[in-house]
């Protein structure tokens, strides 16, 4: 991994909030990711599933973790199951974790090979009542690949059919929704690798450029700073492109004067990071395209001031939505009959901001929370107003990454991220 190995005592604390909420007498087991095909021998590259490295720190593949805290032995409370490494995986793919090394990463002190899986889990479900089954509930997640995860419940639930059926995920929504110190700090590292190459871009982009060319510029500066690349598939989108909510072609050239919506950000040690900003091609904005990033940018420092401890989603977006109607109306862009005719399903200011102004972050881009939930301290959330305009060739979005806390207003992780316009411009032409 390029990363720093992260102190293990972290997966340690992970698992003791895990198990403190499992029923009494049962089992729980969480599989790695596969290595998905392309063609012929082809494979994409390998991404761990976020809640065994959540809970382990393990990030290989064909590992299982296995919790089980009323186990009748020591030996056999938390159990990492790993393909057996030899000489020859070595040579042509390099180390795979010891049972030392696995010590080491997760803190997990029982480490059997994974050919012996199957007769440890006959031992353990002879002991157990209750198996704690690990689906993907998130409320974006679309899927029809069906997963490792999948495969082997379906295997469990067959092979062990008097066995009573737990969910983790409803576990997991909430314990991976309110972050420790030590993922603040690696979720801070991610932001400050995307920094530098947010910082880089604005002394390279010029007309002409292309959006691939300011791509190939932040993987550089996001690889030469530890990050596998990006968190997600970045959004580089100059003019009228930007008005493409998920444009990712990234293939067009970037004119003078006109805008580019940069929807890109590093990872670090599997944690994202999610930022949004609009810079001039020319390195000056045109008195109109300030006018809107400013509203833009007045909307989402008035947003990030309602993430406080308490808030509930829902309702937060009314309010936000009631702050981008004021500036929609003074662009001229609505008048007072669109807001007094607008349908309450969906509002007059949706035609220029249509998505969402914030989601959890953390292991996952949109990561795991429960969003009729009441938001709590140490929670993470991106604030990412926008106003899209294709009648005028171009949009804006403007986003950050902050942290609730305990009272006050949030702590802004991209803090040091220029997001005046004025700086913006003053560091394109410096």
């Amino acid at each position: 991994m390029k990363y720093h190995q992260i102190d293990r005592q972290l997966f340690i604390k992970n698992r003791q909030k895990f198990t403190a909420q499992m029923k009494p007498n049962s089992v729980a087991i969480f599989n790695s990711n596969d290595i998905y095909p392309v063609s012929a021998d082809s494979t994409l590259p390998f991404a761990q599933h976020r809640d065994i490295f959540y809970l382990s720190g393990v990030d290989q593949e064909e590992s299982v973790l296995l919790l089980f805290p009323d186990a009748p032995y020591e030996n056999l409370k938390e159990i990492l199951f790993l393909k057996e490494t030899n000489e020859h995986i070595a040579i042509w793919e390099g180390e795979k974790l010891t049972k030392e090394k696995a010590f080491e990463t997760s803190g997990v002190k029982t480490v059997i090979w994974l050919q012996d899986f199957h007769k440890t889990l006959k031992e353990i479900m002879a002991y157990s009542d209750t198996m704690y089954i690990n689906t993907n509930e998130h409320y974006r997640a679309s899927i029809e690949t069906e997963t490792r995860e999948d495969r082997f419940t379906k295997w469990w639930k067959a092979n062990y059919p008097a066995h009573k059926v737990e969910k983790s995920n409803p576990i997991l929504q909430r314990l991976r929704s309110v972050k420790e110190s030590q993922e603040l700090d690696l979720i801070q590292n991610a932001c400050n690798i995307t920094e530098k190459g947010f910082r880089r871009l604005l002394s390279f982009v010029k007309p002409n450029v292309t959006e691939y060319e300011i791509e190939a510029e932040l993987i550089h500066e996001f690889v030469r700073n530890r990050s596998k690349g990006f968190a997600y598939t970045p959004i580089i989108a100059s003019g009228n492109n930007a008005n493409v909510l998920h444009y990712i072609e990234n293939n067009q050239q970037c004119k003078s004067g006109d805008l580019i919506l940069l929807d890109v950000a590093a990872e670090y040690a599997n944690y994202s990071s999610d930022l949004s900003r609009t810079i001039p091609v020319s390195g000056r904005y045109s008195e109109r395209q300030k006018a809107v990033y400013n509203a833009v940018l007045k909307v989402k420092n008035e947003a990030t001031k309602m993430l406080t401890a308490g808030t509930l989603w829902k309702q937060y977006h009314l309010e936000v939505g009631k702050i981008m109607t004021s500036e929609l109306l003074g662009l001229g862009l609505l008048d007072k009959a669109d807001v007094q005719n607008e349908n309450p399903d969906w509002p007059a200011y949706k035609k220029y901001f249509m998505h969402g102004t914030s989601h959890h972050m953390g292991l996952d881009t949109h990561d795991y929370g429960l969003l009729h939930e009441p938001m709590q301290a140490n929670m993470v959330f991106t604030v990412e107003p926008g106003i899209y305009i294709p009648a005028e060739g171009f949009g804006i979005r403007i986003e950050d990454n902050v942290v609730v806390q305990e009272s006050g207003e949030p702590f802004n992780l991209m803090q040091n991220i220029p997001v005046e316009a004025e700086e913006i411009e003053s560091l394109m032409n410096a």
